[in-house]
């Protein structure tokens, strides 16, 4: 049961999560970056390079850029700082599917760490769902539940997880090799507009549309059709250099719904490396 305030569990989560740097400071959350590669360069996501400036460098570049999962090392000195105030630390990380990230983490905690209390957790998930996970692991942590039952909790709203996107073309997907069971559509007429989703952690289709504007109402059917009306849905929009279509999306939902809050979240560079500029989504929790 809840009671005073655990200050002895402290929360790791990475960029994936999508979430601002004030709202990890104000909870102590360590963010580990992912890593972006332009051809021969490398650079930590939101340490070396901002988002504004990887869009910049995406729509200018001749070649795609590419991802990989934080190194072993990033964990270590992330595990390091949040052990010097805490005895356990729960890390909540993108789905395996999708990212090597949660595989870096093991290497790190088992590599430096073999003696602690470090609970690593692949959410099956990423972007916007993720960020709401960590939101609610914060809260947990905050009105001091046990890492047990935080952990058994969060392992429950896994499989109630929902997310659907829209990409404007499935290049970024097929050529960064996270397209999954939607490769069947990467030949698909230019017209068609797949509504696309995140399924056990993989990029599957669901639906195919004719008009970008037929593949967001369909969106907007979706999360009426599948979201309660509570804020333990915790929905949300995820957009890449999407802004105002993403803020009109957030408003239509709220008054569809009939939720106060819909969080939107711009993406970071290692998602939008793989939807593209362009991608629109939303997640919830059912």
């Amino acid at each position: 049961m809840p009671g005073i305030a655990n200050a002895r569990i402290r929360l790791v989560t990475d960029t994936t999560a999508c979430l601002s740097s004030e709202f990890l400071k104000a909870h102590c959350i360590e963010n580990v970056p992912q890593v972006i590669l332009f051809g021969e360069e490398s650079f930590l996501e939101e340490v070396e390079i901002s988002r504004a400036e990887f869009i910049r460098r995406l729509r200018i570049s001749p070649v795609l850029p590419k991802t990989a999962a934080p190194p072993p090392g990033e964990f270590v000195k992330a595990f390091a700082r949040q052990l010097a105030a805490a005895e356990t630390l729960l890390c909540l990380h993108p789905s395996t599917e999708v990212s090597g990230t949660v595989r870096s983490a093991l290497t790190a905690r088992e590599d430096a760490f073999a003696l602690d209390d470090i609970r690593i957790l692949d959410t099956r998930t990423v972007g916007g769902n993720l960020a709401s996970m960590v939101i609610q692991a914060a809260d947990w942590v905050e009105q001091g539940w046990s890492a047990d039952d935080i952990l058994a909790r969060l392992q429950a709203m896994i499989p109630r997880g929902r997310t659907y996107f829209l990409v404007p073309t499935l290049e970024y997907l097929h050529r960064g090799g996270r397209i999954g069971g939607a490769a069947a559509l990467a030949g698909s007429a230019l017209q068609i507009k797949p509504i696309l989703q995140l399924l056990d952690g993989r990029v599957e289709a669901l639906e195919k549309v004719r008009t970008q504007q037929r593949a967001r109402a369909r969106l907007i059917e979706l999360v009426r059709e599948q979201c309660p009306p509570s804020p333990a849905s915790h929905l949300c929009v995820m957009h890449a250099d999407l802004e105002e279509d993403a803020q009109r999306l957030a408003q239509e939902l709220r008054e569809s719904v009939g939720l106060r809050q819909v969080l939107v979240y711009p993406l970071g560079a290692a998602i939008t490396t793989h939807g593209g500029p362009g991608t629109l989504g939303v997640g919830f929790f059912t």
